[in-house]
């Protein structure tokens, strides 16, 4: 009886456990670390180191002592005959000089002595290595960016369909006091069916703001790395991300070119086409390398290989070789003014990237700042449409008042209460991009 309770507690955690992996809740600050570790740029990125590593590897390797095993068996299946005149007769007599079967294995020991592209190679594939790391971390700033941005779309979607349904409710209200005034005689039927069309309108919108927050929802979870179908509760809303995300500071942060992580990426780049250039300058070098060699040979007319009586011939051999390249029709020389060309474009891209990081800098500054003013007018717009709209909304009950200007302070409250939520959105994303262009390390 245990054992069934056991088996039942575990298919009953089992149970648990998938349930709890369907749901996720999420702050914004526990979005971007869970987004680091588990995304699909993160794991490329990694991936990419891995491969770099194994690149570093793989060309040291070539300077380090390679052994090589060969066996070969010949089985003669028609035996080459040779005619020989041996006694000067002028008769020539046939003759075979060669066993019906033979074995011949060796092992040969190489081991590179000098080759300046090696040395080049080496250093170009540990440059490799290093971008790959900075690729990473270009990633993982990216990455920050993403999610903030997908966090702040799906609670703007969020915002707005909450508004839209406080608006429907309130406009439900106003085109219900309307029918009992036309039906008593103290309202136009057109003030019903002007209500009538912001309900449609308004309806229309909520469907139409509620698929792109499942859309923004899914986009979410493709930048978490999740299946796009995960269920989301976020904690975090838009007016404590707000206050969160306003920070005057960052608009006096110093710019330091030198720690940007595209500067040193582009400085890497330079580096790799350096190097090019480098290794095929050192391909008119010679190289040296030296072999040990050590094999052993049976012959035999039938296979008896593996018998002891078999008789084996060993031989050995101890060389040196030596490289040099002479003339190769100036292909050499073509392909290192194609290399020195490629360092100059380099040299050209840096220069590009500090002007670009530079202005970025100084844009994101003046975008965040414009940001924080856009929101403190949109906060101060709001509360002056909702006021007039609230008061409009008094004389029409009052009959002293058309629809016509109580639509107009609606839609003026509408066209307000989107500009709030896009501003509130806007400090969000700025910020995040200042971040970025300022290559402030995530914490």
């Amino acid at each position: 009886m245990r054992k069934y309770i056991y088996i039942l507690s575990f298919f009953a955690f089992v149970l648990n456990t998938t349930a709890q992996e369907k749901t996720m809740q999420l702050s914004l600050d526990e979005a971007i670390a869970f987004a680091l570790e588990n995304s699909y740029n993160t794991k490329a990125a990694e991936n990419d180191i891995k491969v770099a590593k194994e690149t570093v590897w793989e060309t040291t390797t070539i300077g380090l002592p390679q052994i090589n095993g060969a066996v070969d068996y010949q089985n003669y299946l028609k035996l080459p005959i040779t005619e020989l005149d041996f006694d000067g007769d002028g008769t020539t007599e046939e003759f075979v000089f060669v066993p019906k079967q033979n074995i011949n294995a060796s092992a040969t020991l190489t081991q590179l002595l000098f080759d300046g592209s090696y040395l080049v190679g080496l250093q170009a594939s540990k440059t490799y290595l290093k971008i790959s790391k900075q690729a990473k971390e270009k990633t993982e700033l990216v990455t920050r960016e993403a999610i903030i941005n997908a966090y702040g779309n799906v609670l703007v979607a969020e915002k707005s369909i909450e508004i839209l349904k406080r608006n429907n409710e309130v406009n439900n209200r106003i085109l219900k006091e309307a029918k009992v005034g036309y039906e008593n005689g103290l309202t136009e039927q057109e003030d019903v069916e002007q209500f009538e069309i912001i309900k449609g309108n308004i309806e229309n919108n909520i469907r139409a703001t509620e698929r792109l927050r499942d859309i923004a929802y899914k986009l979410l979870n493709i930048s978490l790395g999740n299946p796009i179908d995960t269920k989301l509760i976020l904690t975090d809303n838009l007016e404590s991300l707000v206050l969160a995300n306003t920070n005057l500071k960052l608009l006096v942060e110093d710019f330091v070119l030198e720690n940007h992580i595209d500067f040193k990426i582009a400085e890497n780049d330079r580096e790799t086409k350096r190097l090019t250039m480098k290794l095929e300058k050192s391909k008119n070098l010679p190289s040296l390398s030296a072999f040990v060699n050590y094999g052993t040979q049976a012959f035999s007319e039938e296979f008896s290989f593996f018998k002891g009586e078999q008789r084996w011939f060993q031989s050995s051999l101890f060389g040196v070789s030596l490289n040099v390249p002479i003339f190769s029709s100036f292909g050499r020389k073509a392909k290192i003014a194609q290399t020195k060309i490629n360092l100059e474009t380099a040299d050209i891209r840096l220069e590009e990237t500090k002007q670009r990081l530079s202005l970025a800098a100084q844009s994101a500054k003046s975008d965040y700042q414009l940001s924080i003013d856009n929101y403190e007018t949109a906060k101060k717009n709001l509360n002056l449409a909702e006021r007039i709209e609230k008061k409009q909304q008094i004389k029409f009950d009052e009959g002293i008042t058309t629809s016509f200007d109580l639509l107009q302070a609606q839609n003026q409250l509408y066209t307000q209460q989107n500009n709030y939520v896009q501003a509130m959105l806007n400090i969000i994303a700025t910020k995040a991009t200042l971040e970025n262009a300022l290559n402030l390390p995530i914490k």
